[in-house]
């Protein structure tokens, strides 16, 4: 019998840093309705924090804001945004300050993705994909600044592992996150004077998110899980420990920073395609590839 494809991550809990070093803290996340942000999310949670989680999909919103509301004692509130409209996310700082009366922490979580091929992908697709990530997190940034200031707070942008390598059809997920990564690093140093931190946290393969079912299979993960260093695929808690220790101040010295969630799978990392035949030809994998882009 094969081995199974996925091994949880140390479990979300309290017993490395105390149950309360977030409490009286708000944080403000974008894309956490579901997998990594949801997962970071209620860390801070279960840590002190209060929450607003902001995304679309207001349905999928307001049940993930009661669920966490209920498993942390803590209050989370639902916000419906779009990363790409800057007045969608002035208003939800609006009711945020109006609810809690401060942001201390934002965490820039949305994200597009999707596989294919420079020849088949579509100038809207690529910019989409841009306007989501790149510019979806500038205007988090802007939207939130003047209240991270006032509370010498913090940024955690979720980017990704796939631009340090070349990956097969992820051209314009690698430019866009690229592109938050330098976003980062700038904001680091412009705002560290105002108190201001600013660092990314770059998941590797993370079982039980819709990116890694989208980009690969079970097949992959059997493989992975048989290569990386750790033995094991990432876990979403792996992702919400680590955001933890960036927000806290055991971090209090650390900006403009990227830390790697991986496992070790970037020292050893190949495509999570077959390649090259899946590059000579797309049809191997024509069930991962939307049609038309």
């Amino acid at each position: 019998m094969a081995p199974a494809p996925f091994v949880a991550g140390v479990p979300l809990s309290t017993s490395v840093f105390k149950a309360d070093i977030f409490k009286g803290k708000v944080l403000f996340c974008t894309g956490g309705g579901s997998g990594i942000c949801r997962g970071m999310t209620e860390a801070m949670m279960k840590h002190g924090a209060d929450a607003v989680i902001l995304g679309r999909q207001i349905n999928r919103l307001t049940k993930a804001a009661e669920e966490l509301t209920k498993s942390t004692g803590r209050t989370c509130i639902p916000a419906q945004v779009d990363v790409r409209e800057p007045k969608t996310l002035a208003a939800a700082v609006a009711k945020t300050i109006e609810q809690f009366g401060r942001i201390d922490y934002v965490i820039c979580g949305a994200a597009g993705n999707f596989l294919s091929p420079i020849s088949n992908l579509s100038e809207n697709g690529f910019r989409t994909v841009i306007e989501i990530d790149t510019l979806g997190t500038y205007n988090t940034i802007k939207a939130t600044l003047p209240h991270l200031r006032k509370s010498k707070g913090s940024y955690v942008h979720v980017s990704a592992t796939l631009h340090y390598r070349a990956t097969p059809y992820q051209v314009h997920v690698s430019a866009a996150k690229a592109a938050v990564d330098a976003l980062s690093s700038v904001l680091a140093i412009e705002e560290g004077p105002h108190g201001v931190r600013s660092n990314v946290l770059a998941p590797g393969p993370v079982a039980n998110t819709e990116g890694a079912d989208r980009l690969s299979n079970k097949s992959n993960y059997l493989e992975m899980k048989q290569t990386l260093p750790l033995g094991r695929v990432g876990a979403i808690e792996d992702c919400a420990n680590a955001g933890v220790f960036l927000f806290s101040d055991a971090a209090a010295f650390i900006t403009g920073q990227t830390i790697v969630v991986d496992g070790g799978n970037e020292h050893l990392r190949t495509s999570y395609l077959p390649y090259p035949q899946a590059v000579l030809d797309p049809a191997s994998i024509k069930d991962m590839i939307p049609a038309k882009l």
